[in-house]
């Protein structure tokens, strides 16, 4: 079985059988005061399931990572956050309808007795942290908001989850009605709390402690181009393969609570890691100014943009911008097959690392081309045609995409047309490169 229908499998597996096991405690617990409040506890238990899902989606399991990509990952984490935003809705809005009905009052003052209850309260408290991430995730609000303050306002759903919780341990109508529920739901409970634990806070300390990160050198690929060197202990038992990307802290240049994606620019090699960012925001700008020595934080490494998926024999490596540094760490690997290497930029100055990849291609004997001008000037070279052009059998290749947003679409949307087969395409976002 391919690595990522197995990574696909496993969890929708374990998404399904809580579902099932959930439906069968509701069914066995009885109705509620109302049919009303029975709907809505029905709702309710649908939406803590939904929230512990959230949990194992961006616990960053390495094994889950390896296998699906936190791309991938983060896009499910995201549709499931809504699809959480309107289950958590419906079930406070029949709630609050459901007791309406039972005490004859009306919806506005039952709103208002059961924020008196304290059970009921932790869950109104949760569900507003849960609509307030929520409407600053949408399109609008996410591109008008810095990063930082976007993330530390996302950061509010470890509360909500918190009131969540403790509002269940409250609300104990169906998993309290035996021995055998109340332990499943603490084991569920306890299951996701330790694989966020786990994936978030205790595999990154251990291996920061472990491999004590530090700069060892900083090169500058050009005037807006950097390379920096990290060193550490033990470097050859670290899991990290070609293509992945590691997450970032360097607490002596910049705020500790600063970290950026660079995706590994060449393959590790058990003594060192690399990482070149083009000067994009202040972080990434400042990182010339490193100082040898410098002590380094790193997560992960993470992602599925790696050899792990090969399916056919050759590859084609397409990049935009300086998404050629996970395809240059490819480069590296010794891996079977013919190679053809796509690099799209705006002018051949712009072609970070473009000795390198020639170099390396010319070693396996692979083919570069190097695709210059701008799309605006009539410069389109992933369109079908002309995919097909260059690359005449891409239906047999493995494809590996790595650019920006508009670049990545406009390729995957190409080779759906060419009917390139879905587990053959392999797409890094340019915001995690």
């Amino acid at each position: 079985m391919a690595p990522r229908v197995a990574g696909q499998w496993a969890l929708w597996t374990f998404a399904v059988v809580n579902v099932v096991v959930v439906e069968a405690l509701f069914l066995t617990a009885g109705p509620g005061k109302n049919g009303t409040l029975t709907v809505a506890r029905f709702f309710g238990l649908h939406a803590a399931l939904l929230m512990l899902l959230q949990l194992l989606l961006v616990a960053r399991l390495p094994w889950l990572d390896r296998r699906i990509g936190m791309d991938r990952l983060t896009r499910w984490h995201r549709w499931v956050g809504f699809t959480l935003l309107w289950t958590l809705l419906t079930h406070a809005v029949l709630v609050v309808l459901g007791y309406a009905r039972l005490d004859g009052a009306s919806m506005p003052e039952t709103f208002l007795a059961l924020g008196g209850v304290p059970a009921s309260l932790l869950g109104m408290l949760a569900a507003a942290v849960v609509v307030l991430v929520a409407a600053v995730s949408t399109g609008y609000l996410r591109r008008r908001l810095r990063y930082e303050t976007w993330h530390a306002l996302h950061l509010l759903l470890y509360l909500a989850v918190g009131l969540s919780f403790a509002h269940q341990l409250l609300e104990t109508t169906t998993f309290g009605a035996s021995g055998s529920a109340l332990a499943y739901w603490w084991a569920l409970w306890s299951s996701a709390f330790g694989a966020l634990v786990w994936g978030r806070l205790v595999v990154p300390v251990w291996r920061n402690s472990y491999h004590r990160f530090r700069v060892a050198a900083v090169v500058p690929e050009s005037d807006a181009v950097v390379s920096v060197y990290v060193t550490g202990r033990h470097l050859d038992r670290l899991p990290a393969r070609a293509g992945q990307f590691c997450v970032w802290r360097f607490p002596g240049h910049h705020h500790w609570w600063s970290a950026n994606p660079f995706s590994l620019s060449a393959a590790p090699d058990g003594r060192s890691l690399r990482l070149t960012a083009r000067a994009a925001g202040t972080t990434s700008a400042g990182l010339r100014h490193l100082a040898v020595g410098t002590r380094v934080f790193m997560e992960g490494p993470y992602g599925a943009f790696t050899s792990l998926h090969r399916t056919r024999p050759g590859a084609l490596l397409i990049a935009g911008g300086v998404g050629i540094t996970p395809v240059r760490a490819l480069l590296e690997e010794h891996t079977s097959g013919d190679v053809v290497v796509l690099y799209r930029v705006r002018s051949a100055e712009d072609a970070v690392l473009i000795g390198e990849v020639r170099e390396l291609l010319g070693a396996r004997g692979g083919r570069l081309h190097l695709l210059t001008g701008r799309t605006a000037e009539g410069a389109g070279p992933f369109e079908p045609d002309g995919l097909r052009a260059l690359v005449t059998d891409i239906t047999e290749r493995d494809v590996y995409v790595c650019g920006p947003p508009a670049m990545t679409s406009a390729v995957l949307g190409a080779l759906r047309t060419l009917r390139v087969p879905g587990r053959q395409v392999h797409a890094e976002k340019f915001s995690l490169a």
